[in-house]
């Protein structure tokens, strides 16, 4: 842990408001689609749905850019030495590969900035009920590795910026990526008051798995009623038991037929009624929580758009 770190450090106000002022409600999302980085020509990086959700959810709230995550509150979970490498571009090409993306300084910005405005979510869950980030959910990040395009784990930084601040007793983080949440796992796996609960495919990446608190394997294929018959009769009777006062949700769209990574037949119905199944628990239970967009890589650009954009636009709709 980082000498001199805050519990959680206060909201900066730089972010630049990109839609009109005056909502019916209080809520507002971040985006780091303005802070782009060099990609060789067909990399599979989906970075076109970071604006496109962007776009889309204008109308309805405010989309403010993202702010940086500071490397103090980075080191709360990922050893320094390995961010101060990251930092000066000291990484083998091994390493590159794990991650899935070539270093530049504009991809370690990228990161911290997925991060802060995940941490900049936190603070409205904490004032409003309800936070939204359009990015994050990078849940492929160990201690000291990167993988699939994961650098700083978002979800187990701000679990123990909430638990050491003492604004939560216990955290519960919900992963609905197609992919287990394998950094997450691993980096939260000896924290008692903290509760990692994956949906993911058994037989998909990573093909070694850590251990959650809870993992619910799914064969392939599967569809919208097996799927919502598993998160309410398995993961939020898990989750009640639990007794989270944070809810972290990971709102991965990969799960969608057609996915280039994914390997379930859910449809856009079913990952909106996914979502508000999740979001409707959470109110209901008085419990915060942070919406984050983890994975989506359908090979239809404009349904990964729309269903990223869905979690938004279903807890506007769920929260008074």
């Amino acid at each position: 842990m980082a000498g001199g770190a805050s519990p959680l450090p206060a909201r900066r106000e730089t972010a630049r408001v990109t839609a009109p002022a005056a909502f019916p409600h209080p809520f507002r999302a971040y985006t780091p689609a303005a802070y782009t980085f060099p990609l060789p020509e067909g990399h599979r990086f989906p970075a076109y749905k970071y604006a496109g959700v962007a776009e889309h959810l204008r109308p309805s709230l405010p989309v403010l850019d993202t702010p940086l995550l500071s490397w103090a509150d980075a080191a709360r979970v990922h050893d320094p030495a390995w961010l101060r490498r990251w930092r000066r571009g000291e990484v083998t090409r091994h390493e590159e590969r794990a991650f899935g993306l070539p270093w530049s300084p504009g991809v370690v910005e990228r990161a911290r900035r997925a991060a802060g405005g995940s941490l900049a979510a936190l603070h409205d869950a904490l004032a409003h009920g309800w936070g939204a980030n359009l990015a994050g959910g990078t849940h492929h990040a160990f201690r000291d590795r990167a993988e699939g395009f994961c650098l700083l784990n978002d979800a187990a930084i701000l679990t123990r910026l909430a638990l050491d601040g003492g604004l939560a007793r216990r955290v519960a983080i919900l992963d609905l990526d197609v992919h287990q949440g394998n950094g997450t796992a691993a980096l939260l796996g000896a924290e008692p008051s903290a509760f990692t609960l994956s949906i993911h495919g058994e037989r998909n990446y990573p093909f070694r798995k850590e251990t959650s608190s809870l993992d619910l394997g799914l064969p392939d294929g599967v569809t919208d009623g097996e799927y919502l018959d598993v998160l309410r009769g398995k993961a939020l009777p898990a989750l009640e038991a639990f007794r989270p006062d944070l809810l972290l949700y990971l709102a991965g769209v990969d799960v969608l037929a057609g996915d280039r990574f994914g390997r379930f037949a859910l449809t856009l119905d079913g990952v909106r009624e996914r979502n508000r199944t999740v979001l409707t628990w959470a109110r209901d239970a008085g419990i915060p929580v942070v919406t984050m967009m983890a994975g989506g890589y359908n090979r239809d650009h404009a349904l990964t758009v729309r269903a990223h954009a869905s979690v938004v636009e279903d807890g506007l709709e769920v929260f008074p």
